[in-house]
């Protein structure tokens, strides 16, 4: 069960949410950002009642602001045909649905945004590791040059360079490269 979350009605219009009620603590609602940024922080996930027109620029905004699964209240004559929306959802709510099958789409929009999130991670650790690659590629290259050594032995130097200071590889290289542009640039 989701302690707290953020209702945004826009245009204030208020439905009956009973069923979500049920499945949370406290509801806060809201009709516009600023009363939306109030709550934010003591929240554990958004739904937004919105036009699909609306959709991006409050998901947008709401990511901005805190990362937390957004989910959309949709009627049922309002769902898009195409799944391909142009936002990221974590879940997708019917004003319809009993307590039951709400409790569903909210825990299946919970795990949802749990695995966007650790493949987000997981992104920026990657990409992390391909800039510390590129320089200590740089700086095998600036080493190799200088000291006249192979590879293998200036990644050795690297190597032995970041455990006596205690710094990581990458940021040995990084050092590495932008003294020797400094100095030949």
């Amino acid at each position: 069960m989701l302690k707290s979350v953020l209702l945004v009605e826009e245009n204030n219009r208020t439905i009956s949410m009973h069923s979500l009620q049920q499945n949370c603590r406290t509801l806060h609602r809201a009709n516009t950002l600023s009363e939306s940024k109030e709550f934010i922080s003591v929240v554990d996930a958004a739904v937004l009642h919105v036009p699909l027109s609306k959709m991006n620029a409050w998901q947008s905004n709401l990511s901005g602001m805190r990362k937390l699964p957004i989910i959309w209240l949709c009627s049922e004559n309002a769902a898009p045909k195409e799944m391909d929306w142009g936002f990221a959802l974590d879940g997708i709510l019917y004003s319809s649905m009993n307590s039951i099958e709400m409790q569903y789409a909210l825990n299946w929009s919970l795990r949802v945004f749990q695995q966007r999130k650790r493949w987000a991670d997981e992104r920026d650790q990657l990409l992390q590791r391909l800039e510390e690659r590129k320089w200590i590629d740089q700086a095998k290259t600036v080493l190799c040059e200088i000291k006249g050594i192979s590879e293998a032995e200036a990644y050795d130097f690297l190597r032995k360079q970041a455990m006596n200071e205690r710094k990581r590889i990458g940021d040995i290289a990084a050092s590495i490269v932008k003294v020797y542009q400094l100095i030949h640039g």
